[in-house]
């Protein structure tokens, strides 16, 4: 077994992003407005908090409103949802995440806001010359870092390619290490760790990464586009509220955001 280390970043709770419009000087005037100002926490998976940034940015000046996001690996924002049974919104890496909350109940209402979709990332300019054999993921002459199964969902569709091929099990053991979340994936890249990976294209979209990796397309067969799915959960608070986010999501100018960090055509 070629496995070097494990890499979990498992916090439950995820990192909790707080965004706010910048409050009045007069600390009176601040202390009303904070006690009067409503606020939203949004669940989302790593790879999608550079759009939502964006719009919470909008939102909060558009309503007058705190956002928080709480982002991290698909499924220990799922978990962190079903322990505290408290927040807004949810926005995870793939709809599977979100179906289950649907037929539960604890999801009500759904956007669709773009999709993920699943390709070999390498170092720029490929000096290894990679292509999209997934055979090359099993060379033990090749650095190889893959997501883990139970962490996110660039791991999830990870295993679900490498199982249709019959060479999941050969592919985790000649892997380096396994990484939890799209963005520690895309650090094995920036950092030389690995040859090759297989990320979400928007990955590559991010500023951070734009200098350091290139795509291969995984060809027709494993090229599937995951549908990326909003919901508003039974919890909220301020249900009306976050219907009006859901309707920035997918508005023109939401979904202007969301092609710009590669989450549409």
């Amino acid at each position: 077994m070629k496995i070097l280390q494990i890499i979990l970043f498992c916090c439950l709770f995820g990192v909790i992003l707080s965004l706010s419009c910048s409050p009045p000087s007069d600390s009176k005037e601040q202390g009303a407005n904070q006690r009067t100002r409503k606020e939203l926490l949004i669940y989302s998976g790593m790879t999608m908090i550079s759009p939502l940034m964006e719009l919470a940015a909008l939102f909060e000046k558009q309503e007058n409103c705190t956002i928080r996001l709480s982002y991290g690996g698909s499924l220990h924002i799922e978990n962190s949802i079903k322990i505290n049974q408290v927040g807004d919104l949810y926005l995870p890496g793939d709809e599977t995440f979100i179906n289950p909350f649907v037929e539960d109940g604890t999801v009500i209402d759904t956007r669709e806001v773009g999709y993920n979709q699943a390709v070999i990332m390498v170092q720029k300019g490929n000096p290894k010359k990679i292509n999209n054999d997934m055979l090359q993921f099993t060379d033990r002459f090749l650095a190889v870092v893959i997501g883990a199964e139970n962490g996110g969902a660039i791991g999830r569709e990870t295993k679900n390619i490498f199982s249709e091929l019959g060479i999941y099990d050969d592919v985790v053991q000649n892997a380096i290490y396994l990484s939890t979340d799209s963005k520690g994936l895309a650090r094995a890249i920036r950092n030389n760790d690995a040859d090759l990976t297989i990320n979400w294209k928007a990955m590559a979209c991010l500023p951070e990464n734009r200098e350091s990796m290139d795509m291969i397309g995984l060809g027709d067969r494993h090229s599937r586009k995951k549908k990326l799915v909003m919901g508003l959960l039974s919890y909220s608070r301020n249900k009306n509220l976050a219907r009006k986010f859901l309707d920035l999501a997918v508005s023109d100018q939401g979904r202007e955001i969301f092609r710009g960090y590669g989450f549409l055509d």
